[in-house]
């Protein structure tokens, strides 16, 4: 299978929805101007990436709370040359547009980590999530470690770390509650099976 050939030129965000607009497989984030191609999920990945949707979908809803959430395509601009994809993002109180390709103010972020993606998504990921103003949470989902990082930024500006393995994580000042366990979705068997 041959790779696609990426353009050389850097580009601005706007450009490059542009130009992404026109590619038979929409599977790429610009990085400081430059195009980057995403890798295909494994089944592991993408069903945990639906786990982490369905469980801050579920906590959003028992909170009463007004929020969107969405599940890997919409983009998040982290500045003028860079656009993230994170796996699942949640948008609270104003609706975007339908058609709009990026999200201006989420709230929360998440990413599921693969063996090709771990270092970017815990180190320059973090940096460029909490580099945009409005996102309070960046939580991390390592499905075969079977734990979540929770990266949560105060009032003040400061960002804590948890590191859960069970119980709940608090999304403040939403009123939200998840399930860590539910984030990471089914467990993986003996021999490839998904357990429950």
């Amino acid at each position: 299978m041959n790779a696609p050939v990426l353009p050389k030129q850097r580009m601005k965000v706007d450009e490059f929805l542009a130009w992404s607009a026109r590619q038979p497989d929409d599977r790429y984030e610009l990085v400081d101007g430059e195009v980057v191609a995403m890798t295909r999920d494994t089944v592991r990945h993408n069903r945990t990436k639906a786990a982490a949707w369905r469980a801050l979908e579920d906590a959003a809803r028992a909170a009463g709370l007004p929020c969107m959430v969405l599940i890997d395509g919409v983009g998040v601009a982290i500045n003028d040359r860079t656009l993230r994809i994170p796996d699942v993002l949640v948008q609270c109180g104003a609706e975007p547009n339908p058609d709009a390709l990026i999200v201006e103010s989420p709230l929360i972020v998440a990413e599921v980590v693969s063996p090709s993606s771990e270092r970017d998504d815990v180190e320059t990921k973090l940096v460029d999530y909490f580099s945009v103003a409005g996102i309070r949470h960046y939580l991390i989902v390592f499905s075969e470690k079977r734990v979540v990082v929770h990266h949560r930024r105060n009032d003040g500006g400061d960002i804590a770390t948890r590191i859960a393995h069970d119980g709940d994580i608090v999304l403040t000042p939403l009123g939200m509650a998840v399930p860590v366990l539910a984030l990471l979705g089914p467990s993986s068997g003996r021999g490839g099976e998904l357990g429950q």
